[in-house]
């Protein structure tokens, strides 16, 4: 009997690794920002097993329920950034122009303390991404922030679709062409890597088609030799992907959307996108999403020009527009972010917070899940003690499937999960690169080739 209670207990350990816990809440008498179906005055939001089981005014809820007075305060969907580098090991691969066989989510740090600063700010969920290195990057990783959770596969949002990074412009020119003397050294170059991938991507296809179709008829046939990368490449022609393109000249956005178009590729965002305003009709006309920065531009040359109102003109060209963060620090606000709509184009509250809740979702494919307070969707909260758009708002509590994860009344000063007053910092580390960027690694990786 203790041998076979040993196995059960190895067993069950086994099957619990990874798997997400989640909690029952309900939050009471808040202004309720659904999003999608309004804003709902002195509401209740009943959690159940992570999952919103009911919205409405005096909720019964089961005994002994942990229970959040919300009176004067708003309640949101969480925030989702849809570009974020944070709880990953590494961002660039830069050893090649094209490298979509590797995946930042096979090493998620979920000791990043990042997380916690997220959940801070009322984000629940982000797009861990590769960075722009190379023309076709790695595979991306949609991740909930369980900040307290050992296991890093507990942090991968199980239903969110694959994604991955593409990039054009200066960033793969700069590593590869002028850093390692290799193709794409122009924007040309970066056009013809990115067709010559997906080209060698339908031969493979049409390989392992050719493969499936005669192994019933001949026991025989030989299975051409398994390659991650143009398996990679063949599933996003076959729509198993979405594309996430880093980009910021629409000369250069009409180029991929024609290459796209070629290869009847069709599920893409446009990352930054500082100029889409530019091709808003093309990007609407094509389905193509955009998440952009709020007023960020001008901080290189080919980021030159762009404005203010590019989400709002994204918007109202019928553009899926979300705001991100790009940043392990303006992830904190977000909210304020999106506000910034409000002021450089008159967005109404619930487009202005579509911005940084539905929007991303649908983006990423998760919005059956997130993005939105509905019955049935994931108990992913937001708590604020004013409206979410205003200045003086401040996040309260942040909520992950119905599990409190930042209370800003009872946490300690310092949440971090591990400290080591011992250990030795450097006053300096010899090499100054982006902490939370697109280029992480890139820089570092050229250098030692000098």
């Amino acid at each position: 009997m203790r041998i076979l209670f040993i196995i059960v207990l190895i067993s069950f350990r086994f099957i619990a690794v990874g798997q997400a816990p989640t909690g029952d809440i309900l939050i009471r008498n808040g202004t309720v920002i659904t999003i999608t179906k309004g804003t709902l005055a002195e509401t209740d939001v009943l959690i159940q097993k992570g999952k919103i089981s009911s919205i409405g005014k005096d909720l019964m809820a089961p005994k002994d329920i942990k229970e959040i007075d919300a009176t004067g305060q708003y309640v949101m969907p969480g925030i989702i950034d849809a570009h974020s580098h944070i709880a990953i090991d590494a961002v660039n691969e830069a050893t090649n122009p094209i490298t979509p066989e590797v995946k930042v989510g096979d090493a998620i740090d979920p000791f990043d303390l990042s997380v916690y600063r997220a959940l801070a700010g009322g984000v629940t969920t982000s797009h861990a991404m590769h960075g722009s290195a190379n023309a076709i990057g790695g595979q991306c990783q949609t991740i909930k922030h369980r900040y307290g959770e050992f296991d890093p596969q507990t942090y991968v949002f199980q239903d969110a679709p694959r994604t991955i990074k593409f990039a054009l412009g200066e960033n793969p020119i700069r590593v590869h062409g002028e850093g390692r003397g290799v193709q794409p050294r122009t924007r040309m170059g970066v056009e013809h890597v990115i067709r010559d991938a997906f080209q060698k991507g339908v031969i493979y296809r049409d390989k392992w088609k050719k493969y499936n179709d005669e192994k019933s008829k001949n026991k025989n046939a030989v299975p051409p030799l398994y390659n991650e990368r143009y398996q990679t490449m063949a599933d996003i022609l076959d729509g198993k992907i979405i594309i996430q393109c880093h980009s910021y000249r629409a000369d250069e956005i009409l180029m991929l959307l024609r290459v796209l178009k070629d290869y009847g590729v069709k599920r893409i965002t446009f990352q930054h996108a500082n100029e889409g305003f530019k091709v808003a009709p093309e990007l609407a006309a094509f389905g193509a999403g955009a998440s952009v920065f709020s007023d960020w531009w001008a901080y290189k040359f080919e980021v030159y020009y762009s404005t203010a109102y590019n989400a709002t003109i994204l918007t109202r060209n019928g553009v899926v527009t979300s705001i991100n963060s790009d940043s392990g620090e303006l992830i904190r606000h977000l909210f304020h972010e999106a506000a910034k709509t409000q002021r450089y184009g008159g967005l109404s509250d619930d487009e202005a917070l579509s911005l940084i809740t539905i929007n991303p979702a649908r983006q990423l494919g998760i919005d059956a899940h997130v993005g939105s307070l509905e019955v049935g969707k994931d108990g992913d909260v937001a708590i604020f003690n004013a409206n979410p758009l205003s200045i003086y708002a401040v996040p309260q509590m942040t909520i992950v499937d119905g599990i409190v994860r930042f209370d800003i009344a009872h946490d300690p000063a310092d949440m971090r999960l591990y400290v080591d007053p011992e250990e030795a910092t450097p006053t300096y580390y010899g090499q100054e690169e982006e902490e939370d960027g697109c280029m992480r690694g890139a820089e570092l990786f050229n250098a030692q080739r000098q």
